[in-house]
C-alpha cells in the first residue's frame, strides 16, 4: 500500500493543476493524497510559496518539488 502524502499548492495555481492530473491516475490506484492550500496557515506560504507544488510523504517528511511526472512519483513513494 503507497503511504499518504500530501500536496501543497494553492487555488489559481497552474502548475498546482497540472500536478495534480500527474498524481491522478495513481489516486486512482489507491494512492491517498491530500491537497493542503499553502496561503493557510501563513506559516506554509514562507515555506512553500516559491516551491509549490511539492508532494510530501506523510510517513517520512521527504519532499518531491516540481516538476515531476508519474514515474518519479513513483520512485519517489518506494
Amino acid at each position: 500500500m503507497p503511504p499518504e502524502c500530501q500536496l501543497f499548492g494553492t487555488l489559481g495555481c497552474h502548475l498546482c493543476e497540472v500536478a495534480e492530473k500527474v498524481l491522478m491516475p495513481l489516486v486512482e490506484h489507491g494512492l491517498m493524497v491530500e491537497l493542503i492550500d499553502i496561503t493557510d496557515p501563513e506559516d506554509l506560504t514562507d515555506a512553500y510559496g516559491l516551491r509549490i507544488p511539492v508532494l510530501r510523504r506523510v510517513d517520512t517528511g521527504a519532499e518531491l518539488d516540481w516538476p515531476f511526472d508519474a514515474d518519479q512519483v513513483v520512485a519517489f513513494l518506494r
